[in-house]
């Protein structure tokens, strides 16, 4: 065996950087530029890529996390600038990926194990002011607009939306529906959890945009708005719904969260492309990781430490594959 004080020093470096970025046999062919992973606006987007991320640095690659829009990132995927996201969701990304994947720049890489649901929510208390719930057609009452009505939207309801960012069709949603409400859009999804908090405590009236997995769903008493079946027709073709005129008279899809990447990745990192592929994780073990950190005020990054600590028997084989 070679020493290092018998090498030149460069030599000895050379190595040395090697072997750091070399750790797996998988990746001995593979290239050392950063894979970059996008990061979004939701905390469970943030550990669901920073758990990735960690796992691929285990791997022996290196890795760079970019913010990036939620539906504005697959031009940048698609030209490979960005190499990785983590979630998109079928409830709201599922056409823009579709359209993404159909110009062969970009793959999907499977489900992640997590199942979607984004919906109209209410507090269990509105449904004495709102008979009608969870059936769609209450809202269309001038009592239900009334009871979720603000200063602001009076006499129309007020649904407080994701950020715009999110996409979700809302506010064309109520248009095709007819529904006498105004679509309000929280700035973040810190603010749009805030103004739940604050609203449950006090008892009073709201209609928001809520996701699983998450912890708002297990932790307060409500129930999602029943809209039409969603189809695909629904949103693509405005005669196949209940608006002859309109698109997006329906609810929200419900359905896998999904990975998706660069196609130029499982050439240029083949062993990384094969644990994205892997990564595997459900909805409750999510919600409890998502509680720590929006309930118990925990850092993003300690959660996923635990994570990946209490997890290496799972995420091993990711990157062996």
């Amino acid at each position: 065996m070679l020493h290092h004080d018998r090498m030149p020093r460069t030599i000895a470096a050379a190595l040395l950087m090697t072997a750091a970025f070399f750790v797996t046999p998988t990746s001995a062919q593979e290239s050392t530029d950063p894979i970059k992973l996008t990061l979004h606006d939701w905390t469970g987007q943030l550990i669901t890529t920073q758990i990735m991320g960690e796992v691929l640095k285990k791997g022996g690659y290196s890795v760079e996390f970019v913010q990036a829009d939620y539906l504005a990132q697959f031009a940048g995927l698609e030209s490979g600038d960005l190499h990785v996201a983590m979630e998109i969701w079928e409830t709201t990304g599922r056409e823009a990926m579709d359209a993404a994947t159909a110009t062969g720049k970009v793959e999907n890489l499977g489900e992640t194990g997590m199942q979607a649901k984004e919906e109209w929510w209410f507090p269990e208390y509105m449904k004495e002011k709102c008979p009608g719930l969870p059936n769609w057609e209450a809202l269309k009452t001038e009592a239900c607009a009334e009871a979720f009505s603000t200063a602001e939207t009076a006499p129309k309801g007020r649904y407080l939306g994701g950020p715009v960012t999110w996409g979700g069709f809302d506010d064309e949603r109520v248009e095709a529906l007819d529904l006498p409400f105004e679509v309000v859009h929280a700035g973040t999804d810190a603010a749009l959890f805030a103004e739940l908090e604050s609203a449950y405590q006090r008892q009073a009236p709201i209609l928001l945009w809520i996701y699983a997995p998450h912890w708002a769903p297990a932790k307060y008493k409500g129930e999602w708005v029943e809209f039409p079946q969603y189809t695909k027709e629904c949103y693509t073709d405005a005669a196949s719904g209940s608006n002859p005129d309109m698109a997006y008279d329906c609810g929200k899809p419900f359905g896998p969260i999904w990975k998706v990447a660069w196609s130029g990745l499982k050439d240029k990192w083949p062993g990384a492309h094969e644990a994205i592929k892997a990564f595997n994780v459900g909805n409750d073990e999510m919600g409890a990781m998502i509680t720590k950190v929006d309930l118990e005020g925990k850092k993003v990054e300690e959660v996923v430490a635990e994570w990946v600590g209490a997890n290496e028997a799972k995420w091993s084989e990711w990157i062996k594959k």
